[in-house]
């Protein structure tokens, strides 16, 4: 398995930060859905400076945000402060969460999971699994074989994963691809509500980037 590597946040230009600042459109109908559901608590996966932990925290979630990269942590928290909203920081590894069986009743996990190699995936969407409590429901997303990343000529570690080379904030970082039949299997103790393949169009400063991702809704049925 490869080592967890997190995103160098000191590289990302300051005009560029205020991307990382705005909450994904998919968010808005996840915060919809599950204040409908009475969902209360949410693990934000993968926060970075906290887009989703802030956004989620002001509509009265519970919040806990969790990422490999202390920097990333850093900013998140110094943000919420000033925002006066509390919010549960953690820096560490994904492939093992620092929390109870059980615990969420959502996870939130954009664009995070993809940073580890085969058996990383599927060991923390285990973690994901047991953190979740029954009918608790996550939102992952998961790169696509479909998406260039997966066409560089960049070191292939296994079947699945490349590692991205270029002079950005994800230099260095294991990228993993999935298909349709991949996902199946590795989602197989969950209950799929939900699988779209959506190719993102985005912006960053004068630079303009395209991707392919698979958005996936999942629940887990425990009971």
């Amino acid at each position: 398995m490869v080592k967890s590597v997190a995103w160098e946040w000191k590289s990302v230009k300051k005009d560029d930060e205020e991307f990382w600042k705005t909450p994904a459109k998919e968010a808005y109908y996840l915060l919809d859905r599950w204040k409908k559901q009475g969902k209360k608590n949410i693990l934000d996966l993968g926060s970075g400076i906290g887009r989703h932990s802030i956004f989620f925290a002001k509509d009265g979630f519970d919040v806990c945000a969790f990422d490999l990269s202390e920097d990333a942590i850093d900013k998140s928290r110094k943000w919420a402060q000033e925002e006066r909203l509390k919010i549960d920081f953690k820096v560490g590894d994904m492939l093992e969460l620092p929390y109870e069986d059980n615990c969420f009743d959502c996870i939130y996990c954009r664009n995070s999971i993809s940073h580890s190699d085969t058996v990383g995936v599927k060991k923390t969407i285990g973690e994901v699994h047991r953190v979740l409590k029954d009918k608790g429901e996550c939102y992952m997303t998961l790169g696509s074989k479909n998406t260039w990343g997966w066409k560089e000529d960049w070191e292939q570690v296994d079947e699945n994963t490349k590692i991205r080379k270029d002079n950005g904030a994800e230099n260095g970082i294991p990228h993993f691809y999935a298909d349709l039949n991949l996902i199946y299997d590795l989602l197989s103790d969950f209950e799929i509500i939900d699988i779209q393949q959506i190719e993102d169009f985005h912006k960053i400063g004068s630079k303009h980037t395209s991707s392919f991702h698979y958005h996936i809704l999942v629940k887990a049925n425990k009971s």
